[in-house]
């Protein structure tokens, strides 16, 4: 999502970087572009103008900061707008009620079900809560089986709904059962249409009437862009929402949405769906997405992710084992599966500032998702105690892996050899070793591998290496991997060749 309009922000702002200062004209040429990067990202027609109209005004006015050049002072103003755009601060639930009952409207196929789903999970595993599930969309007998599934799935109860009963009888008696059961959070998936209709949101007033929910999120499917905008603005004059859920975040989707519904319907996102697993709901955070539409990644929700997958302990004796180089495939294995648990390499990578246009430059060079499934098949096929003393594998063992994982035996030494670098690399870094000043004259630094800047030789060209830990096999910049030799960018060999020309050279002069 935003890809587009990245691209084409990026585009402007880089001709903002040429100008001495800013003017009325290079500031009308260049919002005339971000206008039309804003349309075509289905951003609402008002929405567009009246942030156009912002950031003009700021930008002609005393505002502007000393000391940055018009690119930055532009990207400055724009970023604190679309913050501004996206709802300011990043509005949560209110939990303080027991038990809390959110009820979750819709149309039919935004991702009301699932969405309840993912919710029941994020806030028994956040804030401690005791969820009841409770199917009331008795017009399409799959939603009653789908919750019931997803109810199996997060171990917690899920109200009996059958089709033929009423939903607003189905909420009602739902409420009581859920006392019974000491559950301290109740979700009520309420009932779709494929269009607003009269019957559906009288149905839904006489259900907030006789339960009284804390919360009414609107679910909207990011990918219909303004039409979720029009549709959220019906269900708000009728049920009054306190917010919105977005999904499929991690789509296509040009995010007209994002960028127009909280101006449009006064209500903020609060979530975001990013994939189809249960665990994939985060919490909207208007100054993240922003920088990620400027291109400024987004190291917060990265950290986040991290934290909740390895914990303290874990990371602390995994330093350990690299200082002491002890970190071998095995524990190399586990820690590339908890990684992949964060989500796709590709959308973590993406939230590294800078990375995302690094990422687009090397194009079809970058498959972090193949290379990893290939390494884990590679270290899958050794036996345990070859992954815990890799010194075993020789040349019989390399054949017989590479036959069990389906690769070539060159694609088990490449392996077997970054993995070998990268230990020396991260027990350097480490601070394994002895005690000494680095080349560069520098004392030994946490992180600075004793003084010495890291040889990216060794990190295989800022790729290639088997990961820092759990970035396995992504080719580097200007590099390709061909039958486990790494062949040289011509930039790369270029340089290299004049290096050693100018070595014979100086050596020639001295003979002479």
């Amino acid at each position: 999502m935003f890809e587009s309009l990245q691209e084409r922000l990026g585009n402007t702002f880089s001709k903002f970087s040429g100008q001495k200062t800013l003017d009325e004209n290079n500031i009308k040429d260049g919002l005339r572009e971000v206008r039309l990067a804003l349309l075509e990202a289905d951003v609402n027609f008002k929405v567009v103008k009246q942030f156009v109209d912002h950031v003009k005004e700021r930008a002609l006015g005393d505002e502007v900061m000393k000391g940055l050049d018009p690119g930055q002072q532009i990207i400055k103003i724009v970023n604190e707008e679309l913050i501004e755009l996206l709802g300011g601060e990043q509005q949560g639930l209110d939990l303080k009620a027991r038990p809390l009952k959110l009820m979750m409207v819709g149309l039919q196929g935004s991702g009301k079900t699932t969405s309840s789903g993912k919710l029941a999970m994020f806030l028994r595993k956040q804030h401690g809560k005791k969820p009841y599930l409770v199917p009331a969309d008795v017009y399409r007998p799959a939603a009653i089986d789908q919750l019931n599934t997803l109810a199996r799935q997060l171990d917690v109860p899920v109200y009996p709904s059958t089709t033929d009963m009423n939903p607003v009888d189905i909420c009602k008696d739902a409420l009581v059962k859920a006392e019974e059961l000491g559950c301290d959070l109740i979700l009520f998936d309420t009932a779709g249409r494929l269009h607003v209709d009269e019957e559906l949101m009288n149905e839904l007033v006489n259900i907030k009437k006789e339960c009284q929910p804390q919360e009414i999120l609107f679910v909207a499917d990011a990918m219909t862009g303004q039409d979720a905008v029009t549709v959220a603005e019906s269900f708000n004059e009728k049920l009054e929402i306190s917010g919105v859920i977005l999904t499929k975040m991690d789509g296509d989707a040009r995010g007209g949405a994002a960028l127009s519904i909280k101006t449009v319907t006064g209500k903020s996102v609060k979530f975001v769906g990013v994939g189809e697993k249960l665990s994939e709901l985060e919490l909207f955070h208007p100054d993240r997405i922003a920088s990620r539409i400027l291109g400024m990644g987004d190291m917060m929700t990265l950290i986040e992710k991290a934290q909740s997958e390895i914990n303290e302990d874990e990371a602390k004796a995994m330093a350990d084992k690299m200082a002491k180089a002890e970190f071998d495939f095995e524990d190399f294995l586990g820690h590339m599966r908890k990684l992949k648990k964060l989500g796709s390499m590709e959308g973590l990578l993406k939230m590294i500032p800078g990375m995302g246009n690094i990422m687009k430059q090397m194009g079809d060079n970058v498959m972090p998702e193949e290379e990893m499934k290939r390494t884990e098949a590679i270290i899958s096929s050794m036996t345990m105690k070859e992954r815990r003393q890799p010194k075993l594998i020789n040349a019989s063992r390399k054949e017989r892996i590479a036959k069990g994982s389906g690769v070539k035996v060159a694609d088990v030494n490449a392996l077997i050899k970054n993995f070998k670098q990268m230990s020396k690399v991260m027990q350097s870094m480490m601070g394994g070793g002895k005690k000494k000043k680095g080349r560069f004259g520098l004392p030994k630094l946490p992180g600075l591998g004793g003084g010495q800047m890291p040889d990216m030789d060794a990190l295989g060209g800022m790729g290639g290496m088997p990961g820092m830990p759990g970035m396995p096999g992504m080719p580097g910049m200007g590099m390709e991997e061909e039958s486990g030799k790494r062949s040289l960018s011509k930039k790369t060999l270029k340089a290299r060749n004049k290096k050693k020309l100018n070595k014979k050279t100086k050596k020639k002069k001295k003979k002479k």
